[in-house]
């Protein structure tokens, strides 16, 4: 089983899946500091595929897999941020996911996952979405 690996910070949705015996076929991430202890972190195999930023992704570039994961980028829904939930500038990435999903028609994967943190209580997520 194959699997993308977006808004990926670290690495954490690859190391546990590669532990469940996945492959990673490639990761996007824009922080540099994040991207390189995700490349230290993690065994990145000659022409895996990466991007920095997603909104520039075609979904023609992707290679195809079963599973695509993201942690995409929680400020705009977290108490401490300026709670502008998903239209927020940062966490608002989530639709650039959501664009890949569409575009890639047919040929999407068979899921894809992602996490938000725990700071949706309180209904600040029914008040984003």
């Amino acid at each position: 089983m194959y699997f993308l690996d977006f808004f990926a910070g670290i690495g954490l949705f690859r190391l546990g899946l590669e532990q469940a015996g996945w492959t990673c076929k490639g990761h996007c991430e824009i922080d540099k500091y994040a991207n390189m202890s995700y490349q230290a972190m993690h065994r990145i195999k000659e022409g895996e595929w990466f991007e920095e930023d997603i909104t520039k992704v075609s979904a023609q570039s992707l290679p195809d897999v079963d599973l695509w994961t993201g942690g995409f980028p929680c400020q705009d829904v977290s108490m401490a941020g300026e709670r502008r939930g998903l239209y927020g500038e940062r966490t608002g990435l989530f639709f650039e996911f959501v664009r890949l999903l569409r575009e890639r028609g047919d040929y999407k994967p068979w899921s894809s996952t992602f996490a938000m943190q725990k700071h949706l209580s309180g209904g600040g997520f029914l008040a984003a979405a």
